[in-house]
Order: C-alpha cells, then structure tokens, then sequence
C-alpha cells in the first residue's frame, strides 16, 4: 500500500493494488463447486517455487489439471461514472510449455443487467511478463456499472491467469477510444433501425467495431468514417424490427490498448395505428356521405399526425384517399343508389408510419329524388348545421 508521509493512501474507488486483501479494495470472489477459483498471492513475502508463477503481489488462476471451460469470476465493486475515466489493469499469461493457460475475460455489467459477452478477452498465446490494458467505460450517469474478471481453464494447458495494478483513472484512456452518448433509435415495424457510434480517439484499420445487445448477442459495425484527428464514427443497421418491442444496443471497441464500451441505448419498435372501429355514419344523401372517422380508439401506437379517408364503391376497382383535417368529414359527389366502402387510414411520425385500414363501413347513398331541387341545399344546409354543431369540442 502507498505511503506519503507517514499516511496510508488509499487507491480510488474501485482499483485495488493487491498489497492488502482484496475484500478491502471492495472486490468479490465467486466461488464455483470445483474450487477452481481467484487467489491472492504475493511472491514478495511467499516465494513460489514453480517459474511459471508472475512475481508480484496480485489475483491469479491456476488453471493446471483442470477441465477445458472451468470458469473463475473477479468482481469490482459497483462504480458510477461522473466524468470521463478509464479503468487500466495489468494481466499476465503464464505457463510452463510455453501454450496458453486459457483465456480471460472482461464483462461490463450495467445497472445489474445481464453479464453479456466479453468486451475484451486475452486467450492467444502466453505474455511477456505483465502487460496493460485499458477500459474506456462510458455509461454516464446515473447509470452503475460492474467490470467483471473471468478466467477459463483449457485441458491440458497447466499454467496461470494473473490481474494485478487495477486502477481508476480521472482522464481519458491513452489507447483505448472513448465513446459519446449513444442516442436512443425510434422506428416503425419493418423498417431499418441505424445506431451511430461515435468515438473519441484515433481509428485503426485494426480496431474491431460491434454494436452489442443487452442479451448478449453481438452485430459487426459495417461502415465507420474518420471525422477528424480525434473523432470517428461507424453505423450499423439492425434487422430486430419486425415486431413492436424495446430493446438495447451499446457500441464496443477493441484496439491494441484496451476496449471502449458506450452506454446502452433503446431500439424502440412502434406498431403504426389503426382504428378499432369502421367510421360512423352521420348523415346520408343522394350525393354525399357524411361520417365520422372514429380515430380516437386505435390499436398500435401514436402520436397520430395524418388521417385519411378511403372510399370506394363495392362493385367497382377504384378507390379515392383524402385528408381528413376536421372530427367529421363529408365525401362529396357521390353517385345516387350506390353501395360505398369507406376505410379510415391512420399515420404516425416516421417512415412507414401508415397503419392498415380500419374496419370499413359500408353504407349506400339515397335514391336521387323527384322533389323541388330548390328546396334540397336548404335542407342539406340545416342537416350539416346541425351536425358540426353537435359534434364540436364542448
């Protein structure tokens, strides 16, 4: 532990320099049926006699005699994000034949989410003595976050998964790219939902990009452009819009120097509307139907922005759509004797908004009548009064 003048320093909250217990760091061991579990060792004090051991004082596996696919977890203790910070560690593979002692693993838990997949992992070959790694977290607050250790035994392979010198930085990650607030992405079912990662930091043709779901599953980033020196950005498209749903995505990195992890943002699927009920009839003429769309109650979602009127009659192949911009709407022109179907179309924002018709109404204009034709429009005057009167706002 660091000393200054006679007092204890401690480390920031949430890294741990291994010289004391790790329960005093905040830090948790999960402890599997198998025993195969994280240890602290410190070679200062205990001397190891197998050469394979780092020397040090930190958390290691020892993955010798074990299955393939024994699992050990090292837990950080729950942290917020204030400001921008990185969290750097070092990790070291180690073995006596020279083959990779298994794999380890980087989880980002949010706000006691799913663990998901890794966001970084080291499995490949054996390190030259201790190397470091960054993570770039940006989940912003008020979200929590976890960082989670897990090491992954391979038969046969005897050797040793080591972490040592976790710390929290106040500043950005030297290497590893940080990312801007991903935004949330609203959509109509069936339409192509595009997420927008941008990254603070230099892009290397070497970087890996992927959009990750909160399950878990992961979606490679197909096209990422350099917007400056310091700034660059990849979109993706998602194919998960087929019905109407919640759902959440974050953007992940991984460069020579660490990973980057964006907060989770919310795909969200909306279903266009479409009324419950056929419209209903309000007057009848031998020219005109007037009617009344039903709109309120609908099945889907709103706002609704636009809605239409689709008429046809039920013998013939044409159909007519107008704007509808009062409570009640009266089509015109119409032919005497004549069955009508009549449609209500419902749209909310964005592409695709339009929902299928609603049941229709059908209904059949009067007889063309025998009577003084100077008489019809005063008493089709009166009639329409008496209907936008009763149907106005009260």
């Amino acid at each position: 532990m660091l000393t200054y003048a006679g007092l204890l320093l401690l480390p920031p909250p949430g890294g741990c320099l291994f010289e004391e217990h790790y329960s005093s760091c905040g830090y948790s061991v999960a402890l599997g049926t198998t025993g195969f579990a994280w240890e602290q060792v410190n070679t200062w004090e205990r001397p190891s006699t197998d050469a394979a051991v780092p020397t040090g004082s930190f958390m290691v596996v020892n993955g010798s005699g074990r299955a393939s696919g024994q699992k050990a977890h090292l837990l950080l203790p729950t942290l917020k994000e204030n400001d921008t910070h990185c969290i750097d560690f070092h990790y070291s593979l180690s073995s006596r034949d020279s083959s990779s002692p298994g794999a380890l693993n980087v989880y980002v838990k949010v706000n006691g989410g799913p663990q998901g997949n890794p966001v970084w992992n080291a499995s490949s070959s054996i390190t030259e003595g201790w190397v470091k790694a960054e993570l770039a977290i940006s989940t912003f607050w008020p979200n929590s976050y976890q960082v989670i250790f897990e090491a992954i035994s391979v038969q046969g392979h005897p050797g040793f998964i080591a972490v040592d010198e976790v710390r929290v930085l106040a500043h950005p990650c030297r290497k590893a790219p940080h990312f801007l607030r991903l935004q949330n992405v609203e959509v109509n079912m069936g339409q192509n939902a595009t997420f927008q990662c941008i990254a603070g930091g230099k892009w290397s043709q070497h970087d890996k990009l992927w959009l990750q779901q909160w399950n878990g599953k992961d979606t490679a980033l197909m096209v990422t452009r350099v917007v400056n020196h310091r700034r660059f950005s990849a979109t993706v498209s998602v194919a998960d819009t087929a019905q109407r749903s919640v759902s959440k995505y974050r953007c992940v990195i991984r460069s020579d120097g660490g990973s980057g992890v964006s907060n989770y943002a919310e795909l969200i699927v909306k279903a266009p509307p479409t009324p419950i009920a056929p419209p209903e009839l309000l007057a009848v003429g031998a020219t005109y139907l007037w009617i009344k769309p039903n709109a309120n109650s609908i099945i889907g979602d709103g706002p609704i922005i636009l809605k239409e009127v689709e008429y046809r009659t039920t013998t013939g192949n044409w159909a007519e759509t107008h704007i509808v911009d009062a409570p009640t709407y009266k089509l015109w022109h119409l032919d005497p004797d004549v069955e009508y179907e009549i449609k209500v179309l419902l749209t909310r924002p964005g592409e695709g908004g339009t929902g299928p018709p609603g049941p229709p109404l059908v209904t059949r204009t009067k007889c063309a009548g025998t009577g003084s034709q100077r008489t019809q429009p005063i008493t089709a005057g009166l009639e329409e009064l008496h209907i936008i009167l009763h149907h106005l706002p009260h």
